[in-house]
């Protein structure tokens, strides 16, 4: 398979929306182990200076010596940053603040939109060298809440983007910028850009506003939305705190249940597109 790496190697998709408190992180964590736990071997690389996809997979601040910043500088490789999770065939690239100051470092650097694109091709060079048993099948990109130039990378770098909205009053509120934005990147940088989903987050099926943004959704994005909503559930919510995905944290569980249909309905997609 070829796409913005423009090698064969892992599908890599951009989890973005440049509204915070939507789920991306969480569905970054919970898409991820749903997937290991059907087989497949993940890579989470946190792109958020925040770093809560980090912590919510269990890696301890202390426990980040390099981090995405240094595969960003060039400094580290990402088998050199990548490291082990709690759940078997998933592994983390952590972040931390220095990514605050990633702009700055940077600086007027010609190449500083393709860093990620570059380091990831770097990775599937070395994926070509493995047991096909061991190579990483998807790297989830989770990004910071902000068009600015870290989800340039992770848009420049990725073969698609999955777009997590919440289903409430602003939900609509900056799509349409989202969308420009991918336009935008697809006209200049990465011409194979797409979208490969959009998954509703947060969903209460008791209230009228969901169903109504649920479906608003669907009209403006039509097929490209999952069929798998993501419920507001209380389990979900606590178990970064624990420094666990939800199907560790509690496996049976409406939020559990949820992504693991998630993930069988992105396989689904992949093989399709694979087929196509």
């Amino acid at each position: 398979m070829t796409g913005a790496m423009g090698t064969a190697g892992p599908r890599v998709l951009a989890i973005a929306n440049q509204k915070g408190g939507v789920g991306k992180t969480t569905t970054a964590i919970n898409l991820g182990t749903a997937l290991a736990a059907v087989g497949e071997r993940v890579l989470v690389l946190d792109l958020d200076p925040q770093g809560n996809a980090s912590t919510g997979l269990g890696i301890d601040i202390d426990g980040r010596q390099k981090t995405s910043f240094d595969v960003l500088t060039g400094s580290a490789t990402m088998m050199e940053v990548t490291l082990p999770t709690a759940v078997p065939g998933l592994h983390v690239v952590p972040a931390n603040s220095d990514l605050v100051g990633i702009d700055t470092t940077l600086g007027s650097d010609q190449s500083r939109a393709f860093k990620l694109r570059d380091a990831l091709s770097a990775l599937a060079a070395h994926q070509a060298t493995v047991p096909p048993e061991e190579a990483i099948a998807y790297v989830l990109i989770d990004c910071p809440p902000s068009l600015n130039l870290l989800t340039l990378n992770a848009m420049t770098a990725a073969h698609a983007m999955l777009v997590p909205v919440q289903c409430e009053f602003f939900a609509l509120e900056g799509i349409s910028q989202l969308k420009a934005t991918i336009d935008q990147i697809r006209a200049t940088l990465n011409p194979g850009l797409e979208i490969q989903g959009v998954v509703l987050t947060m969903h209460d099926a008791r209230t009228t506003l969901s169903k109504e943004v649920a479906e608003n959704v669907r009209a403006f994005f039509g097929a490209k939305v999952y069929e798998t909503i993501i419920p507001r559930n209380t389990r979900v919510a606590e178990a970064p705190s624990h420094g666990k995905p939800i199907l560790l944290y509690d496996y049976d569980c409406a939020g559990s249940q949820a992504y693991i249909k998630l993930a069988t309905e992105i396989i689904e997609r992949e093989r399709q597109f694979k087929a196509a």
